[in-house]
């Protein structure tokens, strides 16, 4: 395993690809809205990442054909997006995205709802949204990876929800996906021990139901394998001496 440390220099790159990753995701929110496509929040999200001077993260990676990963009630991850997916009063629709800015990468996903959803819809997103903040507190200098993961299992638990396995977390950086995995979910080894300038994307995936997840024929969209409906909460830190930096927030 080689898990990069980031110059002060890389760093300052990965805040501004942060910056305008949070940006993204704050005007692809204001666009949500019974009777949108997801196609349409696909171009539009292509679209204020390329102002920017950004690449998307997505578009290609692996044969990826968009831009934003859009997954919408059972559908967890890696959504694709089409003009024939439209989205209804609610409806809860993960937004999944990344950007390139001068060669370093960010990666951020958010779960919203689309109008009036269920209170059951409601406190999926907000539980899945908190797994991720009861993750970073253990993200400090010191600490073990496997403290980030234990605490996210710990409290989607709580709730009787289901941790995705089959899919994790990662190290960000130059490439999209950098060592260490980052595991939502506990392991027998501690793993890695945490330093400063290490970068991280760390992002919950929780089911409503069960963990147990199954991809559909297109080999991209992954979906609970009971139906349940899912959530997804990610963003881009960075390990300091005094704490966690959550580089893709305004």
């Amino acid at each position: 395993m080689s898990v990069t440390i980031k110059s002060e220099r890389e760093i300052g790159l990965m805040r501004e690809a942060g910056r305008i990753l949070a940006i993204t995701h704050e005007e692809l929110e204001k666009a949500l809205k019974p009777g949108i496509s997801t196609w349409e929040i696909d171009r539009l999200g292509e679209e204020i990442i390329r102002s920017y001077g950004c690449v998307p993260s997505f578009k290609n990676y692996r044969g990826y054909p968009a831009s934003i990963c859009i997954s919408v009630n059972d559908e967890v991850v890696h959504g694709i997006p089409s003009k024939k997916r439209i989205l209804d009063e609610g409806d809860i629709v993960s937004l999944d995205a990344g950007v390139i800015y001068r060669g370093y990468h960010s990666d951020a996903a958010r779960t919203h709802g689309v109008g009036q959803i269920s209170p059951e819809a409601g406190q999926l997103i907000e539980v899945t949204k908190q797994c991720f903040f009861e993750g970073i507190k253990y993200a400090k200098t010191g600490n073990h990876l496997n403290d980030i993961s234990t605490a996210i299992q710990t409290y989607a638990e709580k709730f009787g929800y289901g941790v995705v396995r089959d899919l994790v977390g990662h190290g960000i950086g130059t490439h999209l996906h950098e060592d260490p995995e980052v595991p939502n979910f506990a392991r027998k080894r501690k793993g890695i021990r945490l330093q400063p300038g290490m970068t991280l994307a760390v992002e919950p995936m929780i089911n409503a139901g069960r963990y147990e997840v199954r991809w559909l024929d297109d080999d991209w969209t992954v979906i609970t394998k009971d139906g349940s409906l899912s959530a997804h909460y990610e963003n881009t830190i960075l390990i300091t001496e005094e704490g966690p930096e959550i580089l893709s927030r305004t």
